[in-house]
Protein backbone atom coordinates (compact mmCIF):
# COMPACT_ATOMS: atom_id res chain seq x y z
CA UNK A 1 0.00 0.00 0.00
CA UNK A 2 2.84 2.27 0.81
CA UNK A 3 5.05 1.27 -1.87
CA UNK A 4 1.38 2.03 -4.30
CA UNK A 5 1.27 5.54 -2.97
CA UNK A 6 4.75 6.56 -3.15
CA UNK A 7 4.47 5.17 -6.92
CA UNK A 8 1.46 7.65 -6.95
CA UNK A 9 3.23 10.99 -5.98
CA UNK A 10 6.11 9.66 -8.10
CA UNK A 11 6.97 13.55 -10.04
CA UNK A 12 7.09 13.84 -13.47
CA UNK A 13 7.68 17.82 -13.70
CA UNK A 14 8.35 20.28 -11.23
CA UNK A 15 8.89 23.57 -10.40
CA UNK A 16 8.06 26.63 -9.19
CA UNK A 17 6.83 25.55 -6.25
CA UNK A 18 4.53 23.02 -8.63
CA UNK A 19 4.54 19.25 -9.10
CA UNK A 20 2.82 17.67 -11.72
CA UNK A 21 2.93 13.32 -10.28
CA UNK A 22 1.51 10.31 -11.84
CA UNK A 23 -1.65 10.56 -9.56
CA UNK A 24 -1.93 13.69 -11.64
CA UNK A 25 -1.68 12.05 -15.05
CA UNK A 26 -4.02 9.14 -13.82
CA UNK A 27 -6.83 11.39 -12.65
CA UNK A 28 -6.36 13.49 -16.41
CA UNK A 29 -6.30 10.08 -18.03
CA UNK A 30 -9.93 9.68 -16.55
CA UNK A 31 -11.26 11.84 -19.16
CA UNK A 32 -10.28 9.65 -22.14
CA UNK A 33 -12.04 6.54 -23.26
CA UNK A 34 -10.47 3.74 -21.22
CA UNK A 35 -9.67 2.05 -24.59
CA UNK A 36 -7.44 4.90 -25.85
CA UNK A 37 -5.28 5.38 -21.98
CA UNK A 38 -3.00 2.68 -23.33
CA UNK A 39 -2.50 3.76 -26.69
CA UNK A 40 -1.87 7.56 -25.65
CA UNK A 41 -0.17 7.33 -21.85
CA UNK A 42 2.40 4.36 -23.52
CA UNK A 43 4.65 6.73 -25.28
CA UNK A 44 6.83 8.56 -23.28
CA UNK A 45 6.74 11.69 -25.36
CA UNK A 46 3.09 11.89 -25.36
CA UNK A 47 2.85 11.75 -21.67
CA UNK A 48 5.69 14.71 -21.30
CA UNK A 49 3.62 16.61 -23.29
CA UNK A 50 0.63 16.10 -20.97
CA UNK A 51 2.59 16.79 -18.52
CA UNK A 52 3.73 19.78 -19.80
CA UNK A 53 0.18 20.87 -20.15
CA UNK A 54 -1.19 19.78 -16.91
CA UNK A 55 2.02 22.17 -15.13
CA UNK A 56 1.11 25.08 -17.77
CA UNK A 57 -2.61 25.01 -16.27
CA UNK A 58 -1.90 24.78 -12.57
CA UNK A 59 0.72 27.31 -12.65
CA UNK A 60 -1.96 29.64 -14.19
CA UNK A 61 -4.25 28.56 -11.48
CA UNK A 62 -2.19 29.11 -8.76
CA UNK A 63 -1.81 32.90 -10.20
CA UNK A 64 -5.43 32.94 -10.87
CA UNK A 65 -5.52 32.68 -6.92
CA UNK A 66 -2.67 35.25 -6.32
CA UNK A 67 -4.84 37.49 -7.99
CA UNK A 68 -8.14 36.58 -6.21
CA UNK A 69 -10.17 35.36 -9.53
CA UNK A 70 -10.96 32.13 -7.30
CA UNK A 71 -13.00 34.95 -5.36
CA UNK A 72 -15.27 36.17 -8.24
CA UNK A 73 -18.92 34.83 -7.82
CA UNK A 74 -18.49 33.60 -11.33
CA UNK A 75 -15.70 31.43 -10.72
CA UNK A 76 -16.99 30.38 -7.66
CA UNK A 77 -19.92 28.74 -9.35
CA UNK A 78 -17.71 27.03 -11.90
CA UNK A 79 -15.64 25.42 -9.79
CA UNK A 80 -18.82 24.47 -7.86
CA UNK A 81 -19.96 22.97 -10.73
CA UNK A 82 -17.14 21.12 -11.68
CA UNK A 83 -16.45 19.66 -8.45
CA UNK A 84 -19.78 18.48 -8.70
CA UNK A 85 -19.44 16.77 -11.84
CA UNK A 86 -15.89 14.90 -10.49
CA UNK A 87 -17.70 13.77 -6.97
CA UNK A 88 -21.02 12.94 -8.57
CA UNK A 89 -19.01 10.63 -11.42
CA UNK A 90 -17.41 9.06 -8.53
CA UNK A 91 -20.90 8.52 -6.94
CA UNK A 92 -22.04 7.00 -9.95
CA UNK A 93 -19.42 4.44 -10.38
CA UNK A 94 -20.18 3.33 -6.86
CA UNK A 95 -23.41 2.71 -8.19
CA UNK A 96 -22.37 0.66 -10.77
CA UNK A 97 -20.32 -1.23 -9.31
CA UNK A 98 -23.00 -2.48 -6.73
CA UNK A 99 -25.53 -2.68 -9.07
CA UNK A 100 -23.16 -4.98 -11.86
CA UNK A 101 -24.19 -8.79 -10.61
CA UNK A 102 -21.51 -11.49 -10.28
CA UNK A 103 -20.32 -13.12 -13.36
CA UNK A 104 -21.88 -16.19 -12.65
CA UNK A 105 -25.31 -14.67 -12.54
CA UNK A 106 -24.68 -12.62 -15.27
CA UNK A 107 -24.17 -15.38 -17.20
CA UNK A 108 -27.61 -16.87 -15.93
CA UNK A 109 -29.29 -14.33 -16.92
CA UNK A 110 -27.81 -13.91 -20.28
CA UNK A 111 -28.74 -17.74 -20.60
CA UNK A 112 -32.28 -17.49 -19.91
CA UNK A 113 -32.57 -14.14 -21.84
CA UNK A 114 -31.20 -16.04 -24.75
CA UNK A 115 -33.48 -18.84 -24.32
CA UNK A 116 -36.80 -16.33 -23.75
CA UNK A 117 -35.90 -14.25 -26.76
CA UNK A 118 -35.05 -16.78 -29.65
CA UNK A 119 -36.49 -14.44 -32.25
CA UNK A 120 -33.57 -11.89 -31.41
CA UNK A 121 -30.86 -14.26 -32.45
CA UNK A 122 -32.29 -15.83 -35.73
CA UNK A 123 -30.08 -14.78 -38.77
CA UNK A 124 -32.26 -14.42 -41.99
CA UNK A 125 -31.25 -16.45 -45.29
CA UNK A 126 -27.88 -14.58 -47.07
CA UNK A 127 -26.21 -14.99 -50.17
CA UNK A 128 -22.93 -14.09 -51.09
CA UNK A 129 -23.19 -12.61 -54.44
CA UNK A 130 -20.29 -11.98 -57.24
CA UNK A 131 -20.97 -8.92 -59.89
CA UNK A 132 -19.84 -7.50 -62.90
CA UNK A 133 -20.97 -3.52 -63.30
CA UNK A 134 -20.90 -2.15 -66.82
CA UNK A 135 -21.49 0.86 -67.15
CA UNK A 136 -20.91 4.28 -69.78
CA UNK A 137 -22.63 6.72 -70.71
CA UNK A 138 -24.12 5.39 -73.93
CA UNK A 139 -26.07 2.66 -72.48
CA UNK A 140 -26.36 0.85 -75.96
CA UNK A 141 -22.50 -0.25 -75.90
CA UNK A 142 -22.71 -0.32 -72.42
CA UNK A 143 -25.74 -3.35 -73.26
CA UNK A 144 -23.80 -4.48 -75.74
CA UNK A 145 -20.64 -5.32 -73.56
CA UNK A 146 -22.39 -6.87 -70.81
CA UNK A 147 -23.96 -9.12 -73.01
CA UNK A 148 -21.00 -9.97 -74.72
CA UNK A 149 -19.23 -10.50 -71.27
CA UNK A 150 -22.21 -12.90 -70.36
CA UNK A 151 -21.54 -14.80 -73.47
CA UNK A 152 -17.64 -15.53 -72.44
CA UNK A 153 -18.64 -16.18 -69.08
CA UNK A 154 -21.80 -19.07 -70.44
CA UNK A 155 -18.95 -20.21 -72.56
CA UNK A 156 -16.69 -20.67 -70.04
CA UNK A 157 -14.66 -17.98 -68.99
CA UNK A 158 -13.60 -17.03 -65.77
CA UNK A 159 -15.97 -15.34 -63.68
CA UNK A 160 -13.86 -13.44 -61.45
CA UNK A 161 -11.04 -12.88 -63.67
CA UNK A 162 -13.42 -10.81 -65.94
CA UNK A 163 -14.61 -9.19 -63.22
CA UNK A 164 -11.15 -7.94 -62.40
CA UNK A 165 -10.77 -6.77 -65.75
CA UNK A 166 -13.97 -5.34 -66.54
CA UNK A 167 -16.20 -4.64 -64.27
CA UNK A 168 -16.91 -0.49 -63.47
CA UNK A 169 -16.90 -1.32 -59.75
CA UNK A 170 -13.58 -1.04 -58.35
CA UNK A 171 -14.09 -1.43 -54.83
CA UNK A 172 -15.11 -5.13 -55.73
CA UNK A 173 -13.33 -5.62 -58.63
CA UNK A 174 -9.98 -6.72 -57.46
CA UNK A 175 -11.56 -9.07 -55.39
CA UNK A 176 -12.90 -11.17 -58.28
CA UNK A 177 -16.34 -8.97 -57.83
CA UNK A 178 -17.40 -10.05 -54.52
CA UNK A 179 -20.06 -8.69 -52.75
CA UNK A 180 -19.71 -10.93 -49.80
CA UNK A 181 -22.41 -11.77 -47.95
CA UNK A 182 -26.25 -9.87 -47.87
CA UNK A 183 -29.74 -10.38 -46.37
CA UNK A 184 -32.91 -8.99 -47.95
CA UNK A 185 -33.69 -5.33 -48.13
CA UNK A 186 -29.77 -4.44 -48.83
CA UNK A 187 -29.54 -4.11 -52.26
CA UNK A 188 -31.45 -2.49 -54.88
CA UNK A 189 -35.02 -4.02 -55.50
CA UNK A 190 -34.11 -5.28 -58.78
CA UNK A 191 -30.99 -6.31 -58.46
CA UNK A 192 -31.82 -8.06 -54.61
CA UNK A 193 -34.75 -9.89 -56.85
CA UNK A 194 -32.44 -11.44 -59.40
CA UNK A 195 -30.01 -12.71 -56.56
CA UNK A 196 -31.98 -14.41 -54.57
CA UNK A 197 -33.24 -15.91 -57.10
CA UNK A 198 -30.20 -18.07 -58.24
CA UNK A 199 -31.06 -21.55 -56.98
CA UNK A 200 -27.34 -23.25 -56.99
CA UNK A 201 -23.80 -22.17 -56.07
CA UNK A 202 -22.10 -21.28 -59.49
CA UNK A 203 -25.42 -20.04 -61.26
CA UNK A 204 -25.19 -17.16 -63.36
CA UNK A 205 -27.86 -14.37 -63.80
CA UNK A 206 -28.99 -12.64 -66.48
CA UNK A 207 -28.01 -9.40 -67.31
CA UNK A 208 -29.55 -6.73 -65.09
CA UNK A 209 -29.95 -3.69 -65.47
CA UNK A 210 -29.91 -0.35 -62.63
CA UNK A 211 -28.95 2.95 -62.09
CA UNK A 212 -25.96 2.09 -61.58
CA UNK A 213 -25.15 0.73 -65.15
CA UNK A 214 -25.89 -3.32 -66.61
CA UNK A 215 -24.79 -6.13 -63.77
CA UNK A 216 -23.81 -10.16 -64.62
CA UNK A 217 -24.25 -11.98 -61.09
CA UNK A 218 -23.19 -14.78 -59.99
CA UNK A 219 -24.07 -17.10 -56.80
CA UNK A 220 -21.09 -17.92 -54.85
CA UNK A 221 -22.84 -19.15 -51.52
CA UNK A 222 -25.60 -19.25 -49.43
CA UNK A 223 -26.62 -19.39 -45.78
CA UNK A 224 -30.17 -20.64 -44.36
CA UNK A 225 -32.18 -18.68 -41.99
CA UNK A 226 -30.54 -20.42 -38.42
CA UNK A 227 -30.48 -19.66 -34.64
CA UNK A 228 -27.33 -17.99 -33.61
CA UNK A 229 -25.75 -20.09 -30.90
CA UNK A 230 -25.56 -18.50 -27.06
CA UNK A 231 -21.33 -17.98 -27.46
CA UNK A 232 -21.91 -16.44 -30.33
CA UNK A 233 -23.93 -13.71 -28.81
CA UNK A 234 -23.18 -14.31 -25.51
CA UNK A 235 -20.72 -10.86 -25.17
CA UNK A 236 -23.82 -8.99 -26.67
CA UNK A 237 -26.10 -10.22 -24.59
CA UNK A 238 -24.11 -9.92 -21.43
CA UNK A 239 -23.08 -5.65 -22.79
CA UNK A 240 -26.88 -5.21 -23.00
CA UNK A 241 -28.00 -6.85 -19.98
CA UNK A 242 -25.61 -4.59 -17.85
CA UNK A 243 -26.32 -0.92 -19.80
CA UNK A 244 -29.72 -2.42 -18.82
CA UNK A 245 -29.01 -2.98 -15.18
CA UNK A 246 -27.14 0.20 -14.92
CA UNK A 247 -29.49 2.55 -16.22
CA UNK A 248 -32.42 1.40 -14.16
CA UNK A 249 -29.89 1.86 -11.18
CA UNK A 250 -28.96 5.10 -11.72
CA UNK A 251 -32.62 5.69 -12.36
CA UNK A 252 -33.69 4.44 -9.37
CA UNK A 253 -30.91 6.71 -7.15
CA UNK A 254 -32.30 9.30 -8.91
CA UNK A 255 -35.88 9.21 -7.92
CA UNK A 256 -34.94 8.68 -4.56
CA UNK A 257 -33.56 12.56 -4.17
CA UNK A 258 -35.78 13.87 -7.25
CA UNK A 259 -39.08 12.68 -5.39
CA UNK A 260 -38.42 16.41 -3.00
CA UNK A 261 -37.57 18.59 -5.12
CA UNK A 262 -39.66 22.15 -6.43
CA UNK A 263 -39.65 23.28 -9.80
CA UNK A 264 -39.30 27.44 -9.18
CA UNK A 265 -41.28 27.63 -13.09
CA UNK A 266 -41.13 31.33 -12.78
CA UNK A 267 -37.04 31.54 -11.94
CA UNK A 268 -36.81 29.19 -14.91
CA UNK A 269 -38.88 31.11 -17.84
CA UNK A 270 -37.10 34.97 -16.11
CA UNK A 271 -33.79 33.04 -16.73
CA UNK A 272 -34.28 31.58 -20.13
CA UNK A 273 -36.31 34.86 -21.36
CA UNK A 274 -32.51 36.07 -20.73
CA UNK A 275 -31.73 33.96 -23.53
CA UNK A 276 -34.12 34.35 -26.33
CA UNK A 277 -32.61 35.88 -29.70
CA UNK A 278 -32.74 40.12 -29.48
CA UNK A 279 -32.58 39.66 -25.47
CA UNK A 280 -30.03 42.18 -23.76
Amino acid sequence: MAATAQADQAVLIEGAGIAITVDDMRADAKRMPPEMQGLVLSKPQTVTQIASNLYARRALAMRAEEQGLDKQPSIQALLKVARDKVLSDAMLEVIDKNAVPNPSALEGLARNFYKTNPDKYKTPEEIRISHILVTDSDLVASRAKAEALLKQIKDGADFAQLAKENSSDKATADKGGDLGFFSRGRMLPEFETAAFELKNVGDVGGIIPTKFGFHIIKLNERRLPRMRDFEEVRDEIVKELTSGILQDARATEAQKFQSNTKINQSAIEEFSSGYKPGAK
